[in-house]
């Protein structure tokens, strides 16, 4: 350790005890060494002293190094010409120890032979500033040579600018990780329950595919031996069937089919439409719309009407408008002119009733469109996609009602319903085009007869994404 020294001359002329050691040198702080004063110089007197220091200045002798040459071997004169010091530039430090790597050493410039003269010996170079009787500062030495150590350093230097972050940025920023893992968590588990639920069954024809991606919803209903009285068929039936098809460019489209169009069943004839699954179920059902269509189905979704009552019911309610006051027997349907909230029940009726409108299956095309926009409207709101509560009731009526193609799950349904919804969105929701809604039949009573070439036309405008929505009739001028 450095001692630092006053500047006056009585400090430098203060007389030393005979047969005492000397003193070691002082440095001062950013500035040179001093020459320590020799017995002769400390004897006379300070005006003296000062004089001789100002006409022959001295230089310094080197430091001694502790456990080297005996005491009386360094108490040669500090005075002595030949023994020079290396000075240290006013503040700094030596680049020694600016670097941290040794303690602080001083080399004399001195040559072999002014050491021996002087009574230097070979282990009086580079002495520790402190003299003999103090201990050199241990210097701590960093590692350069293991990976580890710098991984470390970087993991913690990372740390350091974490622990910096103000508390409640940190606890807001753990907070939200673990909302999120706690958000995907439960996703996922849903999403695997309601898979478990599903019920699959072979439809699919396995035909060559057709561009773009085609789903087949239908709404089946069971009878239970009822006979329907305008075509003579019984058992099951679906009474809804809508096309859903993605183009490749991206353009969706939603197509009704109604129940009473008059189609070529495979192996049976020409029968309405709903005929085809009371005759060979979901299987020939696709078979015949790919038949009719020309598109190749690539997702199959029935849907039973008691769980339309169920996933309504799992949401709370859907809102329905209709343009009349109605009180239908045969679908229970009760609703005054107007926009109602309605539950389970009466959407149910909605989607069902016929009876009472003169357009009979085109009219409830319509409001079962309705009702679908409606219930994407109410399951895509802020009061079921943040209710846990409101979404277990919606996956497990909504799996609960749905019967699938074995490759079908949760997420192509989830695609199927934005497919939908951008369909809706985008007024590509478009009519079948029918040539005679009063066609009398020999067995099915009265049926939608199409035109084969432009049910052909308009199937392959929404098979590439051409197919527009028909600009609607302007009122006669009157």
């Amino acid at each position: 350790m450095v001692e630092e020294s006053d500047d006056s001359p009585a400090s430098s002329a203060r007389p030393a005890r005979p047969g005492a050691p000397r003193r070691p040198v002082r440095l001062r702080t950013g500035g040179a060494v001093r020459p320590v004063a020799s017995p002769e110089q400390r004897g006379g007197s300070s005006s003296r002293t000062s004089a001789r220091a100002d006409s022959d200045p001295s230089p310094t002798r080197p430091l001694p190094r502790g456990g080297g040459a005996p005491a009386g071997a360094r108490s040669a004169a500090p005075s002595d010409p030949r023994v020079s010091a290396r000075p240290i530039a006013r503040g700094s430090a030596p680049s020694d120890q600016r670097l941290g790597a040794q303690p602080i050493r001083h080399r004399s410039t001195q040559s072999a032979a002014a050491r021996a003269a002087s009574g230097l010996g070979p282990a009086d170079e580079g002495q520790e500033l402190g003299g003999p009787d103090r201990e050199a500062v241990p210097t701590r030495r960093r590692s350069h040579g293991a990976a580890g150590s710098h991984r470390a350093g970087s993991a913690g230097r990372r740390l350091g600018r974490w622990g910096r972050l103000p508390r409640p940025v940190r606890l807001a920023s753990a907070l939200l990780v673990l909302v999120l893992v706690l958000s995907i968590g439960w996703a996922g588990g849903l999403l695997l329950w309601a898979n478990s639920r599903i019920t699959h069954v072979d439809a699919l024809s396995g035909v060559a595919n057709t561009p773009g991606t085609t789903y087949l919803i239908a709404g089946s209903d069971a009878r239970g031996g009822d006979t329907v009285q305008d075509d003579g068929t019984e058992g099951q039936r679906t009474d809804t069937m809508m096309l859903l098809h993605k183009a490749p460019g991206g353009r969706s489209y939603l197509v009704s089919l109604p129940r009473d169009t008059l189609v070529d069943i495979p192996g049976q004839g020409k029968y309405k439409l709903n005929a085809a699954y009371a005759f060979g179920g979901p299987a020939l059902l696709v078979k015949t719309v790919e038949q009719f269509t020309g598109l190749t189905i690539d997702h199959y979704v029935e849907v039973g009407f008691d769980g339309v009552a169920g996933i309504v019911d799992a949401v709370g309610t859907v809102n329905l408008c209709i343009d009349q006051d109605v009180d239908d027997e045969k679908s229970g349907l009760k609703m005054t002119a107007g926009c109602h909230d309605v539950g389970g029940e009466q959407a149910l009726a909605f989607v069902r009733a016929r009876y009472f409108d003169p357009t009979a299956d085109i009219g409830r095309q319509g409001r079962q469109q309705q009702f679908i926009g409606a219930l994407m409207n109410r399951v895509s709101s802020p009061g079921v996609l943040l209710n846990p509560v409101a979404q277990m009731r919606l996956a497990g009526a909504g799996s609960a009602a749905l019967s699938t193609d074995p490759g079908t799950g949760m997420i192509d349904l989830g695609q199927a319903g934005l497919t939908m919804r951008g369909a809706m969105n985008g007024g590509t929701n478009l009519p079948l085009p029918i040539a005679d809604p009063n066609f009398q039949t020999k067995h099915s009573g009265v049926a939608l007869l199409t035109d084969p070439a432009e049910v052909d036309a308009f199937f392959r405008g929404i098979e590439d994404g051409s197919a527009t929505a028909p600009a609607a009739e302007s009122a006669p001028a009157g």
